[in-house]
């Protein structure tokens, strides 16, 4: 329990600094940084292994702590219109956990949506 507690807040930072344009502007450099040591490399397989490998790393790593981050406040979120469905009255209760419903189920439910939209278009 201790770890996940841990890995949710690593991933929620590292999701939070990832997303900043500082982090954007050092990849940025990071690259020109890069191609401007071609010529001094003589543009080598080792250079090209060097971003290549540097890059699949790093997009290794981030696209799970991205996805952690994804994940829980996609919990939230449905949580949150859970509770709101809940306490509305006019409410279907059904629509809490719409989530877990069969793909068909969904379909279904999306269609009803549609035509209610166009009947009140019309």
């Amino acid at each position: 329990m201790i770890l996940h507690e841990v890995f949710r807040k690593v991933a929620h930072r590292c999701s939070c600094a990832i997303g900043s344009p500082i982090a954007f502007a050092i990849a940025v450099a990071g690259v020109i940084g890069w191609a401007l040591l071609g010529p001094t490399f003589h543009y080598s397989d080792t250079w090209q292994l060097v971003i290549n490998t540097t890059t699949t790393i790093i997009t290794f790593l981030v696209v799970f702590m991205i996805q952690n981050t994804q994940n829980r406040d996609s919990k939230a979120i449905h949580l949150k219109l859970d509770e709101l469905i809940h306490a509305v009255k006019a409410a279907r209760n059904g629509m809490i956990d719409l989530e877990d419903l069969p793909d068909a189920e969904i379909a279904r439910l999306e269609k009803e949506f549609r035509k209610l939209r166009e009947e009140r278009a019309s």
